[in-house]
């Protein structure tokens, strides 16, 4: 379905559900990171892309503080006061903009109610951040409709905070962070602890991203997040007592610092360490590359780092491995890796345009006859940010 029938499917439910048309469409996308996983909330850097997969959000301002909701996906509805927003144990997906709600309200944005109705193509549970584009694309819309000037970065500052606090994800900022301040043909180089952003060109002819979800849920994903925030919390303690200055989180560790004391430091929190303090070099080193046109050098770069995240960081799983590494098998193929939180979800590999038929017909193949699964593959354009669709 294209982009513009899914707004006029979209516009015509609002209808059959609120009577008379919307006043605005808006948008958030989804995103697929290059490098730099597991560094955000480690203070440290990530360089995102947002994609042509995103939430979509027809909705009409009310006169009242009622939020009237409607989910195309789930075939749902929910409401709630904007005076006393409580969690829907039952239409779970609209704690997501209830969050959004609440912190927008906490950060002095006074709301009007609204009715909405929603509808998404990014894929649930893959890795591709659903659940920020939505929470980016219910804060375009609220800030919209209430008349309130909400700058991207406040924008994804808030929406972090919602799923950090209201929904209860540990999450960093990276996802809300490009699904708000994403470019066409650019990735996004993210200072996470500084909240600091570079635009990176990866418009380099004849070059696509490819995102290959392996079907698996990524059942282990969010109790072991938390496990890994607190190794990396640890090492940051333990490293903070041998090296003789404060360290406020890995961003501040060398890989000198890691190796000097790795007898010293439990086995499992050092194997942590390796990871974060390595990528953040990995995913620096990187943006130099694309800045200089070197694809190869990249797309190493993007090897070593899904080798770094199956040993050092443990958060693959055997069917993210034997699709990254079908996709090493394929000529044109520069680089791939996994991307997300792990176990489960998606690869991202970075190939030559003209290469891509073949290197989907290969790696698909190679994946089933591994696995018994079948992988889907996504094209993807990379696009600007969050907004209201014109037209």
């Amino acid at each position: 379905m294209t982009a513009d029938q899914r707004s006029e499917q979209l516009e015509s439910t609002f209808r059959a559900q609120f009577g008379g048309a919307p006043t605005g469409l808006f948008r958030a996308p989804g995103r697929v990171n290059l490098i730099g996983e597991h560094t955000d909330y480690n203070d440290g850097f990530v360089l995102p892309v947002a994609i042509d997969r995103d939430v979509r959000i027809a909705a009409r301002p009310r006169a009242d503080r009622l939020v009237r909701l409607h989910s195309v996906n789930f075939g749902q509805s929910t409401e709630f006061s904007l005076d006393d927003v409580r969690k829907d144990p039952v239409a779970g997906w609209s704690n997501y903009p209830r969050g959004v709600a609440v912190y927008l309200e906490k950060a002095g944005y006074r709301l009007t109610g609204l009715d909405a109705a929603i509808e998404g193509n990014v894929p649930v549970a893959a890795g591709l951040s659903s659940s920020a584009a939505l929470e980016v694309a219910t804060a375009t819309a609220f800030a919209a409709l209430s008349g309130l000037d909400l700058p991207p970065v406040r924008k994804a500052q808030i929406c972090q905070q919602a799923e950090n606090r209201f929904v209860g994800v540990n999450c960093g900022i990276m996802d809300q962070f490009v699904s708000a301040l994403g470019r066409a043909d650019h990735a996004l180089l993210v200072d996470c602890r500084l909240l600091e952003y570079e635009l990176v060109p990866i418009a380099a002819a004849g070059t696509s991203v490819v995102v290959a979800d392996t079907t698996v849920k990524r059942g282990l994903a969010g109790s072991e997040y938390n496990v890994r925030r607190a190794q990396c919390e640890h090492a940051v303690a333990l490293l903070s007592s041998m090296v003789g200055r404060p360290l406020r989180a890995l961003r501040d560790v060398t890989l000198a610092d890691v190796e000097a004391h790795a007898a010293a430091l439990p086995d499992v929190v050092c194997r942590r360490a390796r990871h974060v303090v390595g990528e953040n070099e990995r995913t620096l080193r990187g943006v130099a590359a694309l800045r200089a046109g070197d694809l190869v050098t990249f797309g190493k770069l993007m090897n070593e780092s899904h080798v770094s995240l199956r040993d050092l960081y443990e958060v693959s799983c055997v069917e993210l491995d034997a699709l990254v590494e079908s996709a090493w098998a394929v000529p044109g193929v520069y680089g791939a890796r996994m991307t997300g939180a792990g176990f489960g979800g998606c690869t991202v590999a970075l190939v030559r345009t003209e290469q891509v038929p073949a290197y989907v017909e290969r790696a698909s193949a190679a994946y089933e006859a591994r696995t018994g699964l079948r992988a889907r593959f996504h094209v993807c354009q990379v696009v600007d940010g969050a907004g209201e669709v014109v037209g």
